[in-house]
């Protein structure tokens, strides 16, 4: 089942929900579509297209920034899903600075990673080994989130999501 995104009156995405959430939502007169999937749906009386972007019709003041969780799923949507070492698809992630070393559980030390690049690391640092970051890891942009909880991105949404696309 497909997902649709949900923006704030001002186009910010806030939320991204499953189709049957968007058509009760766009039943409900409670957002107005943006733009439409190419899928329709039927009942007896009615047919609707899936709706793919909402607009709420009115302004909801969300009390704090929203925060991509650091998941392994929002690790491999940062990174690209490739290993950070050597550009392998990645299968696992790795904690740059070893936490048994100090290292912390944070966006700027984990990285995605293959799992050959994984085991030869193990817990050492990277100056105790011969590999190097492809890039430094860092805090992902504010709308990952909504890579990670919608997986591939319809490509109508990047307008509304920017960098994090």
């Amino acid at each position: 089942m497909g997902r649709a995104l949900v923006l704030n009156a001002t186009n910010a995405p806030i939320s991204v929900v499953s189709q049957r959430r968007a058509i009760l939502l766009t039943l409900s007169d409670k957002v107005e579509v943006v733009a439409n999937s190419d899928q329709v749906i039927s009942s007896e009386n009615l047919t609707l297209p899936i709706p793919s972007i909402l607009r709420l019709r009115y302004f909801v003041k969300i009390p704090f920034r929203r925060r991509a969780p650091l998941t392994r799923r929002g690790v491999f949507a940062r990174d690209g899903g490739t290993c950070q070492y050597c550009g392998a698809q990645a299968e696992s992630i790795d904690h740059v600075i070893p936490r048994s070393k100090g290292g912390e559980h944070s966006w700027k030390n984990v990285v995605a990673c293959c799992r050959r690049c994984n085991t030869y690391k193990a817990d050492r640092l990277l100056s105790n080994c011969r590999l190097t970051l492809k890039s430094a890891p860092k805090v992902p942009h504010e709308y990952v989130w909504v890579k990670a909880a919608a997986g591939p991105i319809p490509s109508e949404w990047n307008e509304y999501l920017g960098a994090a696309a």
